[in-house]
């Protein structure tokens, strides 16, 4: 028997992703929407409790709207939106971070996707205040780069738009008083006592990302040289298919670069681990802003909870 989805907020850079992850895919049936009516609030409710799975690709508000509809007990939710991330009751959809949040992901009826700045971020630093190498009231500073897709319909046309500001040629820093959107999820999630500061830059390129979060050796509970925080990250993430953490000096193989866009249309993330003998490390994330980072997150969450295998639809 098939699976009915229902994506609520289909023609969004996000639902347009998980539509393209889904083709050819005969395990599923979707259940399409009139585009008269994908603002109808009734026609919305109807279809949401028609489906197992909803995916919702909306703004907060349309979001917790969208839940308030579901009247059927057996309807699953996937939300994309920040609205449930931090909620008491909705499971994180980033299973790699331990047991507990894939068995979460497996066995709920809420799951938030997790921010595409937020997934890099606490990738880097779950795992060291998990396992206690990194103190919950670390100073924690991050900055992440990012294709211009990730600000959705609205920045595109205006990176794309003939004519447009001089400005947008250069990247721009932006979330300069300190409170995006994600700054709630990637303290909660991760343990941390205090926000890290956080610097979003937003670069003339269509998609792809990289976070990053430096740190001093000095001041961690134990204190690890560049190698050794590699082979730490390698053994928290071994065996995962999405998360892949480069071999310790393989950024010289790109002379010493990191880009934004080269993992543009991938579904997985990269972690670099670099840094000097003197105590400076920098950990980054490298992935999709608009795979991993969102529409690839969301369907690997929906495989999950299917009982499917994880990368089903996705480019790995």
């Amino acid at each position: 028997m098939k699976t009915k989805i229902f994506i609520d907020g289909s023609e969004g850079t996000t639902g347009l992703r998980i539509n393209e992850r889904f083709r050819g895919r005969d395990d599923l049936e979707i259940l399409p929407i009139a585009p008269e009516l994908r603002k109808d609030p009734a026609e919305r409710k109807r279809l949401i409790n028609a489906s197992d799975i909803t995916i919702l690709c909306l703004p907060d508000a349309a979001a917790k709207e969208a839940v308030s509809f579901v009247e059927n007990d057996h309807v699953r939710i996937i939300d994309t939106s920040t609205a449930h991330r931090t909620e008491p009751g909705w499971a994180y959809g980033f299973p790699e971070l331990s047991p507990e949040f894939r068995e979460r992901i497996r066995t709920g009826k809420r799951i938030a996707n997790p921010g595409c700045h937020a997934s890099g971020f606490i990738a880097l630093v779950y795992p060291l205040v998990r396992e206690g190498i990194l103190p919950a009231d670390y100073p924690v500073t991050s900055f992440s780069l990012t294709g211009y897709s990730g600000g959705g319909k609205k920045m595109i046309a205006q990176y794309e738009a003939e004519g447009r500001d001089k400005s947008l040629d250069a990247p721009r820093e932006y979330g300069l008083n300190q409170q995006h959107k994600h700054l709630k999820e990637m303290t909660l999630i991760t343990g941390l006592s205090r926000k890290p500061v956080f610097t979003p830059i937003v670069a003339d390129y269509y998609s792809g990302m990289i976070v990053s979060v430096p740190l001093d050796a000095g001041l961690l509970k134990r204190s690890l040289s560049p190698e050794e925080m590699r082979d730490f990250f390698a053994g928290y993430y071994k065996g995962e298919k999405f998360l892949k953490v480069a071999p310790f000096g393989s950024e010289a193989e790109s002379s010493g670069f990191l880009s934004g866009n080269a993992a543009s249309g991938w579904d997985g993330m990269e972690i670099f681990v670099t840094g000097s003998d003197e105590g400076r490390l920098l950990l980054s994330a490298r992935f999709d802003n608009l795979g991993k980072g969102a529409s690839g997150a969301a369907v690997q969450s929906l495989n999950i909870m299917m009982g499917c295998p994880e990368d089903t639809g996705l480019c790995l």
